[in-house]
């Protein structure tokens, strides 16, 4: 797991950084634009493309220079530097890139004001007025040159954050803030990048790393943590011989009515091609020909009328889900009132199980530890109230979280898993064709498969939250799909689960 430092460790982190491995900052500086230029290289090969490079007189600026002058270095002989001298601050080693830069023939212009700025050819802007660390609105001089370059046509490539965005903290999007096509952000992603607000503001982003001391910045305290691929590797473990089904647990599914049957298919499908031994879906009678048209593997108890509620052997399975075209009713939330109180095993309850939840918030207090819910944002604020941002959304995740001692998976484009221990984790697989309906219930399967295999519910929220999104990434980039519908992704679970595994 990667750490997720605010703006204010990474300063700390370049300190440190430059105390061990006795260098100045500007050579440090010089690590950072080396490592943008290498990635500004490999987005925009064409070395003909005419640049300017929009340089504050602070340290970002002072990484704008040390770039123009490593593009010239690189072929790119079409660059101007736009100097933003709103004021007569600006650091040392701002100035010690200004007289590198002077030595080699690119055009250097100085702004004064915003009032009369130099017309601009060029196709790529890369702004380095700012960087991170901003804990205000832009104003003045600064905020009208913002909004200028907002309004020309050119491609934005921002220098670690765009101009007037907070690295953390909530998004005002009334703010003035550069809107960058592509930010090359230093060592880490910030976290904001991973709410939805920024899609305003960002288009996309690619992390360069600058040689900052991984062992220190992982020591950060925070809780923020971006999940990776090795991670995904530590967690799964690969079936030994001699094995079968009952090593693999038994897995019930709560789901669907006769209305909504899809939902529990998906569910149950996904949890089958995710590796439970046995998987048994509790749905009512009406839905038995489709179970077992789409898949006859998976066993079925029925849940008609009162009566079957309290027959329902809880305690010989290894997980349980809950919600899924579920419904409302009466009798359903007896059924969810009797699961909660009965349970043994780990619980996730998504969907219909959530709105339940919503009818009776005494029963946030009831849940079994540990167990799994799976919301979207709308579900998640009739649970824990309205909330006007994205920050304020994930703070009380941490926060309900470690108060209830359940984990919270809020769904999103980025999901974000909440623990009791405080700790949040950034789920960065997935991509914009897996918004179709369904792709909750799938989910919610595959966590319910890793549950009865026997991983503890943090882990198997982690995993099955990143395979889920990688199955999808496979699935848009080989088939380049404008959408992806949840049955195809089912199929491609198994793949995408051993690909994991060693």
């Amino acid at each position: 797991m990667l750490t997720l430092p605010t703006s204010a460790q990474i300063r700390e982190a370049d300190a440190f950084t430059i105390s061990k491995q006795g260098i100045s900052s500007a050579d440090l500086m010089e690590c950072a634009s080396l490592a943008f230029v290498k990635v500004f290289t490999d987005c925009f090969p064409d070395r003909t493309l005419p640049l300017s490079v929009y340089c504050g007189t602070g340290n970002n600026g002072g990484d704008g220079l040390a770039i123009a002058r490593l593009l010239k270095e690189q072929g790119y002989d079409r660059i101007s530097v736009r100097i933003a001298r709103f004021s007569a601050n600006s650091t040392a080693d701002f100035e010690f890139n200004r007289q590198r830069l002077n030595l080699t023939g690119i055009l250097i212009i100085e702004m004064m004001d915003a009032g009369s700025l130099p017309s601009d050819d060029a196709e790529i802007v890369i702004e380095a007025l700012l960087g991170s660390g901003l804990n205000k609105p832009l104003d003045g001089e600064l905020e009208k040159l913002v909004a200028h370059l907002n309004g020309l046509d050119k491609t934005i490539v921002s220098v670690d954050v765009p101009a007037g965005f907070p690295s953390e903290g909530e998004i005002d999007l009334y703010s003035t803030i550069v809107k960058s096509d592509l930010v090359i952000c230093f060592q880490r992603p910030k976290i904001n990048f991973f709410f939805p607000e920024s899609a305003a503001f960002i288009e996309r982003f690619v992390v360069a790393d600058i040689g900052l001391d991984e062992a220190f910045i992982q020591s950060l305290p925070g809780g923020r943590k971006l999940i990776e691929g090795n991670d995904i590797r530590k967690i799964l473990r690969p079936r030994k011989r001699f094995t079968h089904k009952g090593t693999y647990g038994h897995a019930l599914i709560i789901a669907g009515k006769p209305e909504t049957m899809g939902a529990a298919l998906l569910c149950a499908g996904a949890c089958l091609h995710s590796g439970a031994g046995l998987t048994t879906a509790c749905i009512p009678a009406a839905g038995l020909t489709a179970l077992n048209s789409r898949s006859p593997e998976i066993m079925a108890v029925f849940r008609d009328g009162e009566d079957g509620i309290i027959s329902l052997d809880f305690e010989k399975y290894q997980s349980i889900a809950a919600g899924p075209g579920l419904g409302t009713g009466a009798t359903e939330q007896k059924l969810l009132c009797d699961l909660i109180g009965r349970a043994k095993c780990p619980l996730i309850l998504d969907a219909d199980a959530l709105n339940i939840l919503t009818e009776n918030p005494g029963w946030l207090n009831l849940l079994p530890p540990e167990t799994i819910l799976t919301p979207h944002m709308k579900e998640f604020d009739r649970l824990f109230g309205e909330h006007a941002s994205w920050w304020e959304r994930i703070e009380s995740a941490r926060q309900n979280a470690a108060d209830l001692g359940i984990i919270i998976l809020l769904k999103n484009q980025y999901s974000f898993i909440a623990l009791p221990s405080g700790d949040v984790f950034i789920n960065p697989t997935g991509n914009p064709a897996m918004a179709t309906g369904g792709m909750g219930d799938v989910l919610t399967g595959i966590i319910v498969a890793l549950l009865a295999q026997g991983y503890k519910p943090a882990k198997a929220a982690i995993a099955a939250c990143y395979i889920h999104g990688e199955a999808g990434n496979t699935l848009n980039e080989k088939g380049g799909m404008h959408s992806i519908p949840p049955g195809y992704l089912i199929r491609e679970l198994p793949k995408t689960i051993n690909s994991f595994i060693k």
